[in-house]
């Protein structure tokens, strides 16, 4: 993971550490969010990691979908995805 990316999920291992027990494990999607973007950092490095991850956190609301979102493939393949 580079040094950006290292940064960037600082945000995300505090908020698993500090705010997640207190807010529940009531997820929509799994991964859950903060899984999706520490993996989405790690596989596509800061810039396109953090978009991505930016991306699921707004698409995580009670008028959102649900179900199995994965983290793309770096070569630019959709995983198949399955929504409930």
């Amino acid at each position: 993971m580079s040094p950006l990316a290292r940064l960037f999920a600082l945000p995300v291992r505090a908020y698993r550490l500090i705010f997640s027990p207190w807010v529940g494990f009531n997820c929509r999607y799994q991964p859950t969010c903060s899984v999706y973007a520490l993996e989405a950092l790690e596989t596509h490095g800061a810039l396109r990691g953090g978009w991505l991850a930016v991306r699921r956190i707004g698409r995580c609301h009670p008028w959102g979908g649900s179900g199995i979102d994965n983290v793309p493939d770096p070569d630019g393949a959709e995983p198949p995805t399955r929504r409930e």
